[in-house]
């Protein structure tokens, strides 16, 4: 029975949750105060924490519940806290949240919101706590990574995604603790790497699953029609238009808007789009009448946010808008797991020979995901025999020495270390050898 940590100083509200839950047969302890809270943590084993964020009747600032937060992460860095909030402490919430506190619902909540945020992340967490053990014993056995996908996606939609890599197994993990949490996300990687399917993945996982999920090649659309497309037009508004036209915000109420390629967003369309993430507000061109929509806005980019914005390229307040979490897509030459086990779902059944295999393996894939698709398909429908060959792929051959494929940048780094237990896993995350990532390391002067 997994037991669950109630922390409020209000008897109402711990009454009202302890009922709500020992219903669901867990097992509920109770605490009126960040001491109280602290000192049954300490002394017992409780897998889950619901937090107020002030403790006195005066206090509004959430300084209290941020201070009992990172103490508790203190004496567990992996233990998932949820916290309760008034609208005063939103910002105090949201922090915490890319700090690491597992969702935030403002009071009064939603019952039925809070069971399944309950239930998804005492399941991760259970999963979590699988892998560190693997990771401890250096015993990783790929009967056991896969029993572990499988149980992964028998408890979430993972939209069909295959992968066999522990990077990515972390990405997903990271993906789902904050699908649930109404915050913006950026995904960056590569082209070809499979960002959008990471975005469908967070939109199938979330509070809004059953709303639509809205695409949007944010830098295909030309300048001249960027408005009429994002926020709709009215009938005139323009040259030809006979109906009124309804944008992809408004398409995406109460749903995901998915925005790709963000970074070759215009200007004039970033100032628009930052608008309305402050405000909720738009307007259709060719109307004075002001709308609202409700929106989760999941950003994707191949594009250097950081250095577009040195080159006035993009607005930084808008980057800080969107990048609430950030979540890091390798490249497929990063998780070469993940190509064998690609390959065979993208030739549909026929099977791979051993040597194409090796072939498939060495080959660096600057076009990622995308690339091996196109090339496995390929040689699915040319293959002369029912075996896929080495020689039915075309690829080049690969020279007997090859230089380094991939060289991590100092935020991968950093993002793989803060993101695993040791050196030596985080080497595994980045496709590299420790004694690689020691240089590495020293390069950038000690990292962390």
């Amino acid at each position: 029975m997994e037991t669950i940590l109630l922390v409020d100083d209000n008897p109402a509200v711990i009454t009202a949750l302890k009922i709500l839950f020992s219903l669901r047969n867990y097992r509920c302890l109770c605490a009126s105060s960040p001491e109280e809270a602290l000192h049954i943590h300490q002394a017992q084993s409780v897998d889950l924490v619901i937090a107020d964020m002030n403790f006195h009747r005066d206090t509004t600032s959430g300084e209290e519940g941020k201070a009992l937060f990172y103490a508790l992460r203190a004496q567990n860095p992996d233990l998932p806290i949820i916290l309760l909030t008034g609208w005063a402490d939103l910002s105090g919430a949201v922090e915490l949240v890319k700090a690491g506190a597992a969702d935030y619902l403002a009071k009064p909540w939603d019952d039925n919101r809070l069971l399944a945020s309950v239930g998804n992340l005492l399941e991760l967490a259970d999963i979590s706590q699988l892998q560190r053990q693997d990771h401890l014993t250096l015993q990783h056995t790929a009967a056991e990574k896969k029993r572990s996908r499988e149980q992964l996606a028998q408890t979430h939609d993972l939209c069909g995604l295959v992968y066999a890599s522990d990077n990515i197994q972390q990405l997903i993990n990271t993906a789902l603790q904050v699908a649930k949490a109404d915050v913006p996300i950026l995904i960056t990687g590569p082209n070809g790497a499979g960002k959008e399917k990471i975005a469908e993945i967070i939109q199938r996982n979330s509070t809004v699953s059953s709303g639509p999920f809205v695409r949007v090649n944010a830098g295909a659309i030309p300048v001249d029609l960027l408005e009429a497309e994002m926020f709709g037009a009215e009938v005139g508004a323009y040259t030809g238009l006979k109906k009124t036209r309804v944008g992809f915000f408004e398409q995406a109420n109460g749903g995901t808007l998915f925005l790709d390629e963000i970074g070759n967003l215009p200007l004039s369309g970033q100032m628009k789009l930052l608008r309305l993430m402050q405000t909720g507000e738009y307007q259709r061109l060719g109307s004075s009448q002001t709308r609202k929509a409700q929106v989760r806005i999941i950003s994707a980019t191949n594009t250097d946010l950081p250095a577009a914005i040195n080159r006035g390229e993009f607005r930084e307040d808008l980057y800080y808008r969107i990048n609430l979490i950030e979540l890091i897509l390798p490249a497929l030459a990063q998780r070469r797991e993940d190509i064998v086990p690609l390959a065979r779902h993208f030739a549909a059944g026929r099977p791979l020979s051993p040597d194409a295999c090796k072939s498939l393996e060495a080959y660096d894939w600057p076009g990622n995901v995308r690339e091996l698709s196109n090339v496995v398909t390929r040689a699915q429908l040319l293959a002369k025999n029912h075996c896929i060959e080495a020689a039915d792929l075309g690829l080049p051959p690969q020279p007997a020495t090859r230089r380094p494929i991939y060289e991590p940048s100092k935020a991968e780094i950093n993002h793989a270390q803060e993101n695993s237990n040791s050196h030596a896993e985080a080497a595994r995350l980045l496709g590299l050898s420790r004694q690689a990532l020691y240089r590495r390391l020293q390069k950038f002067d000690g990292i962390r």
